[in-house]
């Protein structure tokens, strides 16, 4: 349990870094509160998503990783990222992705600023 609120509070603050780099990563709400309830729900969204859907789709592109030496990561990225905005906007969160490459420098930021945030933040094993 600490394990998945640790995993959540790195991929909230790895999306809200992305939301401020990004132009077109975009998060919107009526107050600073609002913003940050749907900045966790999209993060639980984005782990979730993370969880269920990625490991399949790595498997059916198996091949892909080893021609690409793994590239193809950034693409797979992009990819759960733009699921989890459209998610988003069929549970009528304001969060929203506009386009491919704008997903694929998106996945690039959460992966990075993810991992940091692992590094850094406990992961409850003690």
């Amino acid at each position: 349990m600490k394990n998945f609120l640790v995993k959540t509070i790195a991929n909230a603050g790895a999306l809200a870094v992305a939301i401020w780099l990004v132009q077109d990563i975009t998060l919107t709400g009526d107050s600073t509160a609002k913003k940050t309830v749907t900045l966790i729900i999209v993060a639980l969204l984005f782990g979730l998503v993370n969880f269920f859907v990625k490991p399949i789709v790595r498997l059916l592109t198996l091949p892909l990783f080893i021609l690409t030496l793994g590239l193809i990561t950034l693409v797979v990225n992009a990819l759960m990222l733009l699921l989890t905005s459209w998610l988003a906007d069929v549970l009528d969160l304001n969060f929203h992705v506009e386009g491919f490459w704008t997903a694929v420098l998106g996945g690039l930021i959460i992966s990075i600023v993810s991992w940091a945030l692992n590094v850094v933040l406990p992961d409850g094993k003690d």
